[in-house]
């Protein structure tokens, strides 16, 4: 996983199989724990996209245009 779509279906994906009701205990545990762990990870992407993008969001201001970084150009593997 290399971009901010792919993450969001990783993170529904996990929401799905939290919300499955056929599960057993024991496997529940399991997904909460890799829940926690994958929405933690998620945390830091996200955080680290939102300040490339706050800089490349400074440079236009300046009148500095930039691309974007490749992790927020859509589609990017």
């Amino acid at each position: 996983m290399n971009n901010l779509s792919k993450l969001n279906d990783v993170l529904f994906d996990q929401l799905l199989r939290l919300t499955d009701d056929s599960i057993t205990d024991d496997f529940l545990e399991e997904e909460i724990n890799r829940s926690k762990a994958v929405s933690s990870i998620a945390r830091d992407i996200i955080a680290n996209s939102k300040l490339a993008l706050d800089v490349v969001t400074v440079q236009k201001n300046m009148g500095n245009v930039k691309d974007l970084p490749r992790m927020l150009e859509n589609g990017v593997s």
